[in-house]
């Protein structure tokens, strides 16, 4: 198994010119003045329940776009309700909106962001070529900013001796060792032994090996984040795990099971797949489930944020939105901030 190391990649690089030049989108009033979009890709960043997927695809049918996803875990197929993928919002106003990488990677495999930026680059260099500005859509911070700022990524092949060396030490001497290669923006790298001991395994290798990762192109891209006040995302929140928990989410998870995936990796996959496969084992009564859980994914949609406000502080700009606008108002928003788009809306809205 692999998983990687990454730098920051400043400036433009070897290999750009394969990527056409930003798409210009004309303004859509007839006697407008006109307006030019320079940009090559348009991103929908928010935290979980924010409304983000029904954006994206709405605004993809308004610039006759398609949607990317930036989740780490709706790649994964037969994973549907425990990642939240709500295919329903990519069909608007009866039209089905094409979206790109989710249900690409079987339940079992350990998809990564090295992956991910070698799939979206694939994913965005096509859409490109049919001069189509795509829509980049997700709350996982990591993907999408390795996409944003242009992290060069190398795979690290894992190193046993290393992690027989820390396999003995406690979680507070792994982040202490840890912190010795780097200040910690992401609290996730240290939750567990065994995310912490790979964390310091891709440090240990990057620190040893000059850096040689794929060339990535100079992507132009509008940032909009979907900003929804504390007490209302809250409420959808719980609100939202409840219909997937109506909807069959345990089911999902004794399946999953049933194909022969280890209790141990299927929580791997997140906090859903973590407290049901806990409940499912008997180790929770439902209601006792139900809370921690509740309580997790509002802490986990804190940290989203956290990390968001971390991206513009490296100098990303964020333009946000009011998540209680109504849907079309945001689309209104994202076009002014675009400059327009040309053509009439394909969804019939």
């Amino acid at each position: 198994m692999f998983i990687f190391a990454a730098a920051w990649l400043a400036g433009r690089v070897p290999g750009e010119k394969a990527f056409p030049q930003p798409v210009r989108a004309i303004a859509g009033k007839k006697n407008e003045k006109r307006k030019d979009m320079e940009y090559d890709l348009i991103t929908i960043l928010g935290p979980t329940a924010s409304g983000k997927t029904a954006l994206a695809a709405a605004l993809a049918c308004e610039m006759h776009s398609e949607v990317i996803s930036g989740d780490s875990r709706q790649v994964y197929r037969r994973m549907d309700l425990g990642t939240g993928k709500d295919l329903d919002d990519y069909v608007v106003g009866g039209t089905k909106v094409p979206y790109h990488l989710i249900d690409i990677a079987e339940p079992g495999t350990k998809y990564n962001v090295f992956e991910f930026q070698r799939d979206f680059l694939d994913v965005y260099s096509r859409l490109r070529e049919r001069g189509i500005v795509p829509i980049l859509c997700g709350g996982t911070g990591l993907y999408l900013e390795s996409v944003l700022r242009g992290y060069r990524l190398m795979p690290v092949p894992e190193n046993a001796a290393l992690r027989e060396a820390l396999s003995e030490k406690t979680l507070e001497e792994l982040t202490g060792i840890l912190k010795g290669y780097k200040q910690l923006h992401n609290t996730t790298d240290v939750d567990t032994k065994k995310r912490a001991i790979r964390a310091i395994e891709i440090e240990e290798y990057y620190a040893r090996h000059p850096l040689e990762g794929r060339d990535f192109p100079n992507i132009r891209a509008l940032v909009v984040g979907i900003d929804v006040d504390r007490d209302t995302r809250r409420a959808r929140i719980t609100e939202r795990l409840k219909q997937r928990l109506d909807a069959g989410m345990l089911d999902e998870i004794r399946r999953l099971l049933g194909e022969g995936i280890p209790a141990d990796d299927l929580t791997y996959y997140g906090l859903e797949y973590k407290y049901l496969t806990q409940y499912v084992l008997g180790e929770y009564g439902y209601d006792e489930m139900f809370r921690k859980l509740e309580t997790a994914i509002h802490q986990f949609a804190k940290r989203q944020m956290t990390w968001f406000r971390g991206m513009e502080r490296r100098g990303i700009t964020i333009h946000w939105l009011d998540a209680a606008l109504p849907l079309g108002e945001k689309v209104e928003q994202v076009r002014r901030l675009c400059g327009g788009f040309s053509g009439a809306n394909p969804c019939g809205e």
